[in-house]
């Protein structure tokens, strides 16, 4: 038969996080001098406010800060289903999986207008698609634009969007 020795019970001590509400955490034991004695407090404040954006929250910094900000994107997710679905379809053609445009309409669901617009955007310039991919502001064409008819030469494209560099 084994005998059970107790365990030391661990002291609890009250901490802030970071959301400024308390909650407890176990004590740490001092391992240098240099650190604070038990019993002491420090407090760190930083200050920044947050944004509720949708269902995100975005950090603002404050005016006196130094001016940093990343580089912000917008990723069109409409657009990225839409080319990646015309590239599927144009793949399902070429390898002869259905012989027309018709049935492979009738196949997806989708009325044979809309699969032609989007089989369209296989066409689109390799610097265009990489700028819907990155979500670059402001330099990527909206899919309203792109199921219209738009130039078959990619510099033309360029042109057309607004996308040259």
């Amino acid at each position: 038969m084994s005998k059970r020795v107790p365990t030391p019970q661990r002291q609890l001590t009250t901490v802030t996080d970071n959301r400024g509400g308390p909650r407890k955490a176990p004590a740490r034991p001092h391992q240098a001098s240099n650190q604070p004695r038990a019993g002491s407090i420090i407090t760190v404040r930083v200050p920044l406010s947050t944004y509720q954006r949708g269902a995100r929250k975005l950090v603002v910094t404050p005016p006196s800060a130094p001016g940093w900000a990343h580089h912000r994107t917008r990723i069109d997710d409409t657009l990225i289903k839409a080319i990646a679905r015309a590239h599927r379809w144009n793949r399902m053609l070429e390898r002869g999986e259905y012989g027309s445009i018709t049935e492979l309409a009738q196949a997806e669901g989708v009325t044979e207008s809309y699969l032609a617009r989007i089989l369209r955007l296989t066409l689109l310039a390799p610097k265009i698609v990489e700028t819907i991919l990155d979500g670059r502001l402001n330099a990527a064409p909206q899919l309203q634009q792109l199921i219209k008819p738009f130039p078959a030469i990619w510099e033309e494209q360029e042109t057309t969007f607004g996308t040259q560099h």
